[in-house]
C-alpha cells in the first residue's frame, strides 16, 4: 500500500523534497529583503524575511521575491505594488531559540495611511508554507488565489512532526481595510495543514484532485512551553469515515477557499477537488501550510502567535 511506503523506497525526487523540508524548517538561517515603500504612505523601510541562505540584506525596492533554485518553502511575507503604490506586509519573523532560530508566525493589523487619500486597517494573517507566491501582489481581489500550494511528491507519508508553541484564542477582528475593523465576537484558532492530492489537468486547462492524504490540526488552546515532536498523522481515504473528522477537513470546493496551481500554460486557477481517492492511490502533488489565524482572508484573532521549528516529514 502506498501509505506503507518507506525512504528508502521512495522515489529519488520525493527523498530530495524530504531533505529540502526537514533542513528548510530548520529556519536557522534568514534572508532579509529591504524594502522602501512609496511615500505617499509615509515612505518607511520596511524588511522582509525569507528562511534560507545566510545572506546580507538585500535592497529589493520593486524587484519582486525569486526563490533561489531548490527553494520550495515561502512565507506570506510579501511586496505589493498596487495602482503605483509600494506597500510591504511582513507577519512571519526569526526569533532566537537555543542556539539558532526558530519561525514566529502572528496575526496582526497593517495599517495603511496617507492624510486625505488613504486610510485603511486590514487583518492580516501570518503563514509559511510549501510552495510559491508570486509577486509583486497587484490587487487585493481575491486573496486565496495569490498563493500556489504544494509541490511534486509521489509518496505517502505517515505523518508530519514539528516543534511548537502557539499563544491563540483572540477575538477575531474583520479588517478589509474598507470599513472600520469589527470585532465578530468569537475566537480564533492556528491551523497546520498537511495534505496530498492527485492533480491532473484537462482539456480546458482546468486543474483538478482528488483529496489523497489528510492531517488537518486546529490549535484552539495555548501551547506557552515548546512541545518538540508534535505530530501531525495523515489519514488516507476519505476523511469522512474517521472518528478524528471535522467539518473544517473537508473537500475544497468553495472559490473562495479552495487552493490554486499554475496550469500547463503557465495561468493561476482554482484546484477542483472532484472526491476522496482510494486508499493506495498515488499522490502527485504535497502541501504544508502553518497559519495564525484559521478563517478566511481579512479575518483573525489580532494576538494570535504560533512559534514552530524542525519540520519533518515521517515517512
Amino acid at each position: 500500500m502506498c501509505a506503507l511506503l518507506s525512504l528508502h523506497h521512495a522515489d529519488a525526487q520525493d527523498e530530495k523534497t524530504v531533505r529540502l523540508i526537514k533542513s528548510g524548517g530548520r529556519f536557522d538561517n534568514w534572508c532579509l529583503r529591504e524594502v522602501k515603500e512609496s511615500g505617499i504612505i509615509g515612505g518607511n523601510t520596511e524588511y522582509l524575511y525569507e528562511f534560507y541562505g545566510n545572506q546580507d540584506t538585500l535592497v529589493t525596492n520593486k524587484t519582486p521575491f525569486k526563490a533561489p533554485e531548490g527553494y520550495i518553502w515561502r512565507t506570506n511575507n510579501v511586496l505589493a505594488i498596487v495602482a503605483g503604490v509600494v506597500k510591504t506586509n511582513n507577519t512571519v519573523f526569526p526569533e532566537k531559540r537555543g542556539d539558532g532560530y526558530c519561525a514566529r508566525i502572528e496575526t496582526h493589523i497593517e495599517e495603511v495611511k496617507a492624510l486625505g487619500v488613504i486610510d485603511m486597517d486590514v487583518t492580516c494573517q501570518g503563514a509559511l508554507l510549501v510552495g510559491a507566491l508570486p509577486e509583486p501582489i497587484t490587487t487585493t481581489k481575491d486573496p486565496m488565489a495569490k498563493v500556489l500550494y504544494g509541490v511534486p511528491f509521489t509518496s505517502c507519508p505517515k505523518s508530519v512532526k514539528m516543534d511548537i508553541k502557539a499563544d491563540v484564542g483572540h477575538e477575531v477582528i474583520r479588517g478589509t481595510g474598507f470599513s472600520k475593523l469589527k470585532p465578530m465576537g468569537y475566537n480564533d484558532s492556528a491551523e497546520i495543514t498537511v495534505m496530498l492530492q492527485k492533480r491532473w489537468e484537462d482539456e480546458n486547462g482546468d486543474v483538478h484532485a482528488l483529496r489523497v492524504g489528510t492531517g488537518i490540526v486546529r490549535i484552539s488552546e495555548d501551547i506557552p512551553e515548546w512541545i518538540n515532536g508534535y505530530e501531525i498523522p495523515i489519514f488516507y481515504g476519505d476523511m469522512t469515515g474517521q472518528p478524528e473528522y471535522e467539518e473544517y477537513m473537508g473537500l475544497k470546493t468553495d472559490p473562495e477557499s479552495a487552493y490554486h496551481a499554475l496550469n500547463s500554460r503557465g495561468k493561476n486557477v482554482m484546484i477542483y477537488e472532484d472526491g476522496w481517492a482510494q486508499p493506495g492511490t498515488k499522490p502527485t502533488h504535497l502541501m504544508i501550510h502553518v497559519i495564525s489565524s484559521c478563517g478566511k482572508a481579512f479575518y483573525g484573532g489580532v494576538g494570535n502567535t504560533v512559534w514552530v521549528d524542525n519540520i519533518e516529514v515521517v515517512m
